[in-house]
């Protein structure tokens, strides 16, 4: 399998597994509803209540109320879905159902579907009031779900866009722009709240306090996970503001018509701190809002201390990566910049290896030569050839034959000045004062050579490298 084929196979594992996991949120939180210790009242009739429990068993959590007024602050302060009155009213017309379907339209119809039977069988039809309505603009009282909804994408898109195109930035900058996002994204939903769909009739500037808190919590706490989990954040963040979140936020259900799973998340889940939250300062004069509003606080300050974490995650990398890219940087630029100087300096041929003799007082021994296969020596030359033995040798390019268009006059020769010792020269190499006296003359050979042999490159023997100071002398390694 090919690399850019395994790469596209391995990013394409995330939305399969989106895929997944909103079928399972979804399906398993909202296809069937079935009430779970619903909370119901029935108001001066208590054999009625305990042989409604009796039948129900935990579907329904039946209590007593002693009177009308009582079911009504009950409804109020949402402790119960409904209440049930048998004798009907103040007018006696029949009996009476009490709802409160601004806190939750499917468990006031879950209310009227239970206690609709019970009048039945006295005859009589079920009265249903709305003790809690919610406004005009929202006759289903799910517009506060939606705009959760609203908010969440356009909070966990921009984590996506800050993760994607601001991973080189500082972690400070990306704070600043989290915070300016979560501005921007509450302003926006506080206009859809307010005056583009009036889902809100009054407190409109604590609608913009919740949804800046919710907004930016989801916001820090992307941008802290992107540091730690690259790829795999987009994913992350959908299952935690999507896939919980939307389920477990009351809009559509309460937890008393969801699994014990989904209705224990409704009760620290940030979703369900916003929608819960919007409910009680818009219908239920500011119900639990403060205890809504610490919910989103505290998922505020997970994100908060996630990009702390992150930040000093990033600077305790960048601290220790630093010294060695550095170090590999400098390394590279020297090399580079050793054979820029390389390729500027040709270096004499070298096709023997010498090995340099020292001995004291000896006299230099010259190696014969034939005089066809003398190399062209310049002022330097032998110098530089043996000053430049090691590892780093280099074997340029043959040089033409004398007389050619393309061959080089050798170095011209510095004068001698003044205390110069005669047969010396200065050499050139390097741009150092160093002496270097003249190479001997080559030796004819001491026969003619054989028939058929062909010379080869390199066979020449090199004068060898004298040392005045210490008598060395540099001789040919033989083969």
């Amino acid at each position: 399998m090919s690399t850019p084929l395994r790469h596209v196979l391995g990013h394409l594992v995330i939305p399969l597994l989106m895929c997944a996991g909103m079928g399972f949120a979804y399906l398993g939180a909202f296809t069937v509803p079935e009430p779970h210790d619903l909370p119901v009242a029935v108001v001066d009739a208590p054999d009625l209540a305990r042989s409604l429990q009796d039948r129900a068993g935990d579907a329904l959590d039946v209590r007593t109320a002693t009177s009308r007024d009582e079911a009504v602050e009950l409804l109020k302060d949402r402790e119960i879905t409904g209440a049930y009155l048998p004798a009907g009213g103040r007018d006696g017309s029949g009996p009476e159902l009490l709802i409160a379907s601004a806190g939750s339209d499917m468990s006031a119809t879950a209310a009227q579907q239970v206690f609709t039977p019970v009048a039945t069988e006295r005859g009589a039809p079920l009265r249903v009031t709305d003790i809690v309505p919610p406004v005009d603009d929202d006759p289903t009282g799910s517009g506060l779900f939606f705009l959760m909804i609203a908010v969440s994408i356009g909070s966990y898109g921009s984590v996506a866009v800050l993760g994607a195109a601001g991973a080189a930035l500082r972690m400070r900058v990306r704070a600043a722009l989290v915070a300016g996002v979560s501005l921007a994204v509450s302003l926006i939903g506080t206009a859809f709240a307010g005056p583009l769909f009036h889902l809100v009739h009054h407190g409109l500037w604590g609608v913009w306090a919740m949804s800046w808190l919710y907004s930016a919590g989801i916001l820090f706490i992307g941008t802290g996970l992107h540091t730690f989990l690259k790829r795999w954040t987009t994913l992350t963040v959908m299952a935690l503001f999507v896939m919980l979140n939307f389920t477990s936020s009351g809009g559509l259900f309460r937890p008393e018509l969801q699994n014990g799973f989904f209705g224990a998340l409704h009760s620290f889940w940030n979703g369900a701190g916003f929608v819960e939250g919007l409910r009680g300062l818009v219908y239920f004069d500011g119900l639990d809002l403060a205890r809504n509003a610490a919910v989103l606080t505290a998922w505020l300050a997970t994100g908060l201390a996630l990009v702390t974490a992150a930040a000093l995650t990033e600077h305790h990398r960048t601290r220790r990566h630093t010294p060695a890219e550095t170090a590999h940087r400098r390394a590279a630029n020297e090399e580079e910049m050793e054979e820029s100087t390389h390729k500027h300096q040709p270096l004499p041929l070298r096709r023997r290896a010498h090995v340099v003799i020292c001995a004291r007082g000896a006299p230099p021994q010259v190696p014969p030569a034939p005089p066809s296969a003398a190399p062209e020596t310049t002022p330097g030359t032998t110098a530089r050839r043996h000053h430049r033995s090691g590892p780093r040798q280099r074997r340029p390019a043959e040089r033409p034959p004398h007389g050619s268009p393309h061959s080089t006059a050798p170095t011209p020769e510095p004068p001698a000045g003044p205390g110069t010792p005669s047969g010396a020269r200065r050499s050139s190499a390097r741009g150092r004062d160093r002496r270097t006296p003249d190479p001997p003359p080559a030796r004819p050979s001491s026969g003619p050579p054989r028939p058929g042999a062909a010379a080869r490159p390199g066979e020449a023997d090199f004068p060898p490298c004298r040392r005045p100071d210490t008598g060395c002398s540099a001789a040919p390694r033989p083969r």
